[in-house]
């Protein structure tokens, strides 16, 4: 069995990581959902998620801007990244499911000279609503 996360916020893929109040969690078996639950982020944020969705026994992570130091807490987790995407969550995994979800490997909100954890999606003139950063829709 696999299981998948996905940033989540009234059915779409949530634009920023480390601000997602939900994941909603699908169980894979044989290559179909078996499973789906929304689960809360409970105020937890960046680091703390990647340890939440490594406790909940996730092993991939469909999302839309992140930084680069949750990006390496995910990768010591063990759990795959794909970011970059936005629309449906239900869709996402469908297409990653597939073989053909559209991510960018690149989806980054923190590299414009920002210093980790002090980066805002907006600020510094980078044009954060742009499709290849995935941030759009940030609070």
């Amino acid at each position: 069995m696999m299981k998948i996360a996905a940033t989540y916020e009234n059915g779409m893929i949530f634009g920023h990581f480390g601000h997602t109040e939900q994941f909603k969690v699908y169980e894979i078996t044989d290559g179909k959902i078996t499973g789906e639950q929304i689960v809360s982020t409970e105020g937890n944020g960046h680091g703390a998620l990647a340890g939440m969705l490594s406790g909940l026994k996730v092993d991939t992570l469909i999302c839309g801007g992140i930084g680069a130091g949750a990006q390496m807490a995910l990768a010591q987790a063990g759990i795959r990244l794909y970011g970059g995407v936005s629309g449906s969550a239900d869709e996402a995994v469908q297409a990653l499911l597939a073989g053909n979800l559209a991510f960018d490997p690149e989806a980054r909100c923190g590299h414009h000279g920002h210093h980790e954890g002090q980066h805002h999606c907006g600020e510094g003139g980078h044009g954060c609503g742009e499709d290849k950063h995935g941030c759009a829709g940030n609070r």
